[in-house]
């Protein structure tokens, strides 16, 4: 279910003057995006048959991409806190799709997806590239989806989940679903497994809408993508790694997810550096 707001999201008009800048930048990434995939897929036709299901190297070439686009882009990247080492997971607020930029430039993880963005024009195919684990919110599928997550996290994947279901406008976070908690108490998982909750917190170039990133409802990709390449000026996003959480030390998995819902927002209510 796609979260909305009660004020409709701004939508500034693209002059002239800030196409130059909207293809410029398009083109780059584009041409950094896919050739770094190329790559990547070249890496892992040696990869997969020696490693199996470990990913030794071709998570450091989408960690140096994402840094890449996120200077393409103008977006200034400040980390506060140490990525998680151990095995585990990481959940995290979700506002846009240059999350996905930002985590991944910060730290080597797989991110968890639901099913239907596998078949997104696009996204859905940089999605399966870069080894997101794909899921279906639905009991039926619980008990093969506990084995996937058991066997990448096995391999050494740290696997980042959004537990809110959804984006938002960047402005708030919403109640983190329990559901997939459920997966790390397994008796196979819950010994070794560490959550770390992060917060993902957006800073808008002075005078522009709050919302500006944030990316929700039934807001149109290319139209968010473009309006976020045409800003002369960029802000920052903020990237709040909060001390990792044992499960073993945990009575349930509502427990755990408020307790990661609570890390992520006392995150996100810190005052900009």
């Amino acid at each position: 279910m796609k979260w909305d707001s009660d004020s409709p999201p701004p939508c500034p008009i693209i002059r002239r003057a800030d196409w130059p800048r909207v293809i410029g930048r398009g083109m780059v990434l584009v041409v950094l995006v896919f050739g770094g995939l190329i790559v990547k897929q070249a890496l892992r036709l040696i990869e997969r048959p020696v490693f199996g299901l470990r990913r030794p190297v071709t998570p450091y070439i989408t960690q140096s991409v994402c840094r890449a686009a996120l200077v393409v882009i103008g977006l200034r990247l400040h980390i506060t806190g140490q990525p998680l080492q151990a095995r585990g997971a990481l959940v995290a607020n979700h506002a846009s799709w240059l999350d996905i930029f930002a985590l991944n430039a910060a730290a080597r993880m797989f991110f968890v997806a639901k099913a239907d963005i596998a078949g997104w024009p696009g996204i859905g195919w940089l999605a399966r590239a870069t080894g997101t684990v794909f899921i279906r919110r639905n009991r039926r599928d619980a008990a093969r989806q506990k084995l996937l997550f058991e066997a990448r996290l096995r391999a050494g994947h740290r696997l980042l989940f959004f537990p809110e279901g959804t984006s938002s406008d960047g402005l708030q976070v919403l109640p983190f679903k329990s559901t997939l908690f459920e997966a790390f108490f397994a008796p196979e998982l819950r010994d070794f497994m560490n959550i770390q909750p992060v917060s993902i917190c957006y800073h808008v170039p002075q005078g522009q809408d709050a919302r500006l990133y944030g990316w929700w409802g039934d807001m149109d990709f290319a139209r968010h993508f473009l309006r976020v390449l045409a800003q002369p000026r960029q802000g920052r996003i903020d990237l709040v790694f909060h001390t990792p959480m044992q499960v073993s030390e945990w009575s349930d998995r509502k427990a755990l997810a408020q307790a990661c819902e609570d890390a992520v927002r006392a995150g996100c209510a810190t005052p900009p550096a």
